[in-house]
């Protein structure tokens, strides 16, 4: 994205792969839930989370060590205008899909077109920037932007590409588990049982196994993953050696509960994975499209009510720091104390649309680690007060709304976060709230969230060390009355649309830093999410016959590493 890529034209393979890696073997995940689906490009149905990685691939692919390069992988060379406004690319001859049919232009042209019209929202905002695509040579294609954006190069060589023929007379936006699609990757899906499991085979004859990018990576015959109802079910599933691998996010389990006999016996083996990436955030979102969450007095008497400190002693120890900002645990983090500098000057142009804090400073809420929490409960209720809200028979009432009671959505099984939200619900019933616990299947979880049909619930966004256009996705304007967007929580902010423009725009590492060290701000103080833990290092325990490099990405146990560079050798 800035500046040149680390690695030669000549590389033999990625830095924290092990290019003498042994092929064979297999390793088994579990996740909670269930799955109606097989394709993980459309908006219908919920698919495992981990196909749109295991089985397809684009054009380019990136390198997990750099903060955003792109290096070839379906194409085999890539040119674009000094200002971006154009891109171009050359397929690799030797593409090939699972099927052993060759890779054609008019796939890639089908493929963009198609998830850009029909396919899941998060593939549909580069195809309203992109002017035209058209075939110059016999195995090139050209991507024209209409808008002035230098990061839609990179993206564009990172859409799926799938095959067109397969799809003749049949709907892709309706398919589930009637139709898998068709990709190049190195993984097909090999059985499966609707919501209960589903397992892909390393295709022996891949493509693209010789490529540098590849090699040493996509080491394991066999990838499968079990579905169980909660992740105390699948925690002793583990323990019981149905699963080979699994991510722990609890510090004090980590420590307190992995000394079952096969972790004694030194048949699992406990690793933590360092990193440098952005902490992201975790925790549970307002939607601010309802009442009483669109006041954001209200929202911070719900993070000064959130009593962090104990809540964490209570679930993990207090072994896991929590997240500050969206970008925190990395350069692009706000600084503490007031805005400064070119920060300042950026975020003042916005000034009318700023909560306080953006250029005073800023920081969570902190409580004594009590139970009680009294001075932040004070200072909540003074905000609600101030919101309209009072007391009356004990419970927390306003003229218009009536008494103060929300819901909180949760998914079947999701146990950690019931904990959380139980012992959060305590500190609201002495403010005068109720807050109720809703628990759904997979399926209504995802077709709610489609909708905004919630007023809390849980928040997850990984975030990069180069953000982009994912962003708009994430927290822009659009998204408050686009159905199926991933701005839960409703952000609509001149300030936060303004700021993912300059982020976009900027041409050096300086200007791009100071925007999204801005929109970290604006986003914090918006108080839109209770922030909770980080997960500071990556903690996997696994089978012993699992290995990986001892190099390791800067991003750590992100997207491109386990099962990716790991590989299986018997004793």
């Amino acid at each position: 994205m800035y500046g040149a890529p680390a690695l030669p034209p000549d590389f033999v393979s990625l830095p924290y792969a092990n290019p003498d890696a042994p092929k064979g073997g297999r390793i088994v995940f579990g996740n909670t839930g269930g799955f109606d689906s097989l394709n993980p490009f459309v908006q219908k149905g919920t698919a495992p989370w981990q196909l749109r990685f295991w089985g397809y691939e684009s054009l380019l692919a990136r390198s997990w060590d750099e903060p955003f390069t792109l290096y070839g992988l379906l194409a085999e060379s890539v040119r674009t205008a000094p200002d971006r406004s154009w891109v171009e690319f050359d397929l690799d001859p030797r593409a090939e899909f699972s099927d052993g049919t060759p890779v054609t232009v008019g796939d890639v042209i089908w493929s963009y077109e198609t998830l850009g019209r029909e396919g899941h929202l998060r593939y549909r905002g580069l195809a309203s920037q992109v002017e035209e695509i058209a075939q110059t040579g016999p195995r090139t294609i050209r991507l024209s932007f209409n808008t002035s954006d230098r990061e839609l190069a990179l993206i564009a060589g990172l859409r799926p590409i799938l095959k067109e023929a397969q799809w003749e007379g049949k709907s892709f936006a309706d398919s589930g588990l009637d139709e898998i699609p068709i990709g190049t990757g190195a993984y097909v899906v090999s059985d499966f049982e609707a919501g209960r499991h589903v397992t892909l085979r390393r295709n022996p004859d891949y493509w693209g196994r010789d490529l540098p990018i590849r090699r040493g990576t996509q080491n394991l015959d066999e990838l499968r993953v079990e579905f169980y109802g909660d992740e105390t079910v699948l925690f002793e599933a583990f323990k019981a050696g149905e699963l080979t691998a699994i991510r722990e996010f609890n510090a004090e389990k980590w420590e307190t509960q992995y000394g079952f006999p096969a972790v004694l016996r030194g048949d699992i083996v406990k690793s933590e994975i360092p990193h440098k990436r952005p902490s992201g955030m975790t925790g549970f979102v307002m939607n601010t499209r309802r009442a009483p969450f669109d006041d954001w007095r209200v929202r911070e008497a719900m993070l000064l009510a959130f009593n962090f400190e104990y809540i964490n002693d209570t679930m993990t120890g207090g072994a896991q720091p929590r997240i500050t900002s969206y970008f925190s645990n990395s350069e692009l983090a706000m600084q503490p104390g007031p805005a400064e500098g070119a920060v300042r000057e950026l975020l003042s142009r916005f000034r009318t649309a700023l909560l306080p804090g953006a250029l005073e400073g800023y920081t969570l809420p902190t409580s004594d680690g009590t139970a009680r929490n009294r001075t932040n409960l004070r200072r909540a209720l003074t905000l609600l007060n101030e919101a309209g809200w009072q007391v009356q028979d004990g419970r927390l009432t306003h003229p218009e709304q009536g008494r103060f009671t929300f819901e909180v959505l949760l998914r079947q099984g999701d146990t950690g976060n019931q904990t959380a939200i139980e012992l959060y619900s305590r500190a609201l019933e002495r403010l005068g709230i109720d807050a109720r616990v809703t628990k759904v299947d997979d399926a209504q979880y995802a077709a709610r969230l489609v909708d905004y049909d919630f007023d809390m619930t849980t928040f997850r966004r990984d975030l990069s060390l180069s953000p982009g256009n994912e962003q708009r996705l994430y927290w822009g304007g659009h998204g408050v009355d686009t159905p199926g967007t991933r701005n839960l929580m409703g952000v609509s902010s001149p300030a936060v649309d303004g700021l993912i423009d300059a982020m976009l725009a900027a041409q050096t590492h300086e200007d791009f830093t100071t925007a999204v060290r801005a929109l970290d701000r604006v986003l914090t103080t918006g108080r839109y999410v209770i922030p909770i833990w980080q997960y500071d290092v990556g903690r996997i325990a696994h089978a012993r016959q699992l290995h990986y490099p001892g190099r390791l990405p800067i991003y750590g146990d992100g997207v491109g590493f386990l099962p990716d560079v790991w590989w299986y050798q018997g004793d």
